[in-house]
């Protein structure tokens, strides 16, 4: 199968599994990147940045057009990631390969494993804000995204639901505000790694995914949430498993 042909169908699955879940499929995006397409973990990092922040914004105007977005507070929340995101972006670049890959593989098989504890129901009213902690929860989403090029939306559906007391399908709308946001802070810092990407994969990768992600909110109605978390969860443990294997053997 040519590189091409492996990027649309790369892209159409992790398109598929963020408009579905609102978030997760980005997780999968720099192996996708490095162990299908060739991208150092450098250079994947950066490019999935480029692919998060289409596909998110894309995703975004379709929740929003729900009425599932609440912009205020996804912006606050987003502002509090702006500058560790920006300070991660400038880190990927300068640490070495392995820590990456490995850094990678611990998140994703903590995504993975949080994806399958307890999920809580739509119409279920959670905690009330606090200031405080939803700062906290903010910067560290933005690190990650900075240093890993992950969206993050693993992190922030559920930060939003238990930090800031949104309901599940706000939380997701909401989220991908903030994965958008975070995307686009760490690839300032990353324009010098972005010069010798190769944009004939990663423009048909982003628009896949981007065709993926309307399919995806489509699917979501008529699947069960949980159900497409615990197998998507189940696939995330293995890819994390391979990546740490691959790093440290």
């Amino acid at each position: 199968m040519s590189a091409v042909l492996l990027a649309l169908a790369a892209g159409a699955a992790i398109g598929l599994t963020l408009g579905a879940l609102g978030g997760g499929g980005s997780v999968l995006t720099v192996p996708a990147l490095i162990y299908l397409l060739g991208f150092t973990p450098v250079a994947a990092t950066t490019a999935a940045l480029v692919i998060v922040s289409v596909t998110s914004a894309t995703a975004l105007s379709a929740h929003a057009r729900d009425g599932h977005v609440r912009w205020r507070t996804g912006l606050l929340f987003a502002a509090a990631g702006i500058g560790p995101a920006m300070l991660g972006g400038a880190l990927a670049s300068r640490l070495p390969a392995t820590a990456l890959t490995v850094g990678f593989a611990v998140v994703a098989g903590a995504a993975a494993l949080r994806m399958t504890r307890r999920h809580v129901p739509a119409d279920q009213a959670v905690a009330p804000v606090r200031p405080g902690r939803a700062a906290v929860a903010g910067a560290g989403l933005g690190a990650v995204t900075g240093v890993l090029g992950v969206g993050g939306g693993f992190l922030a559906v559920p930060a939003l639901v238990s930090v800031l007391g949104m309901r599940m399908r706000t939380a997701v709308g909401t989220s991908l505000l903030v994965i958008t946001v975070n995307s686009l802070a760490a690839l300032v810092m990353r324009t010098s790694t972005a010069s010798g990407l190769d944009w004939g994969l990663i423009g048909p990768f982003a628009g896949a995914a981007v065709l993926g992600a309307w399919d995806g909110r489509r699917l979501s109605a008529k699947l069960p949430a949980r159900t497409l978390q615990r197998a998507f969860a189940v696939v995330l443990l293995a890819v994390a498993g391979f990546m740490l294997a691959d790093a440290v053997l």
